[in-house]
């Protein structure tokens, strides 16, 4: 059955495993909304669990509420740049982040102009690292209540953590904070290297009431 969920930033393991599993598209009709992972991620550091966020362009005034695929990235300051040397600083000493760092690196350096399309841009680079099928399929309009699919739009929703126990990996602040669940697909990535895609396969999932 089809699964329709929205393209976030560097998605969660729990989302990234759906995506390897089933068939997907994306909600580009909707109206964006804030503190969601549209536009944020979760990594773990040296501090433990550490959230990074794109800004966007906020519009106001008779305009209101905005489209996902209208918003823009606010590239006023460098932002690229300090997710990078998160990124950097969290995983550099991780079995895989040099191995991927070519591929990846280039994410950072050049500007985008609108969210939806660099999220579609970072989880394509994703699958083509994993050997993993990249959903094209995209809805054509909006409607809150979806017949016929699997509404998975829920996932983006970054203030309720989804309700699964996946199977605990080495990070690299294990021995200091314990196993941090459900990371950025990054974190998996860089610790897990080419093991990752089978980890995503083997996920228990029940994610539709998550």
């Amino acid at each position: 059955m089809l699964h329709v969920l929205h393209p976030a930033y560097f998605p969660n393991i729990g989302t990234m495993a759906l995506i390897t599993r089933e068939e997907c598209q994306w909600e580009v009709c909707d109206f964006y909304q804030k503190q969601t992972f549209r536009n944020r991620t979760c990594i773990c550091t040296d501090q433990g669990k550490h959230l990074i966020s794109i800004p966007i362009k906020h519009v106001g005034g008779k305009q209101g509420k905005q489209y996902y695929r209208d918003v823009k990235v606010d590239n006023s300051y460098a932002w690229q740049r300090l997710h990078w040397r998160t990124l950097e600083t969290a995983y550099r000493s991780s079995p895989f982040f040099e191995y991927y760092e070519e591929d990846l690196a280039p994410l950072f350096r050049e500007s985008h102009t609108f969210l939806l399309d660099f999220n579609l841009e970072c989880i394509h680079v994703i699958c083509t690292l994993l050997g993993l099928p990249f959903p094209v399929g995209r809805t054509e309009q909006y409607e809150p209540v979806l017949k016929g699919v699997r509404d998975m739009r829920h996932l983006v929703n970054a203030k309720k953590p989804l309700a699964f126990e996946p199977p605990q990996y080495t990070q690299v602040f294990t021995e200091k904070h314990g196993f941090v669940p459900n990371l950025s697909i990054l974190d998996l990535l860089f610790n897990e290297g080419t093991h990752a895609a089978d980890y995503l396969r083997s996920l228990p999932l029940n994610l539709e009431h998550a």
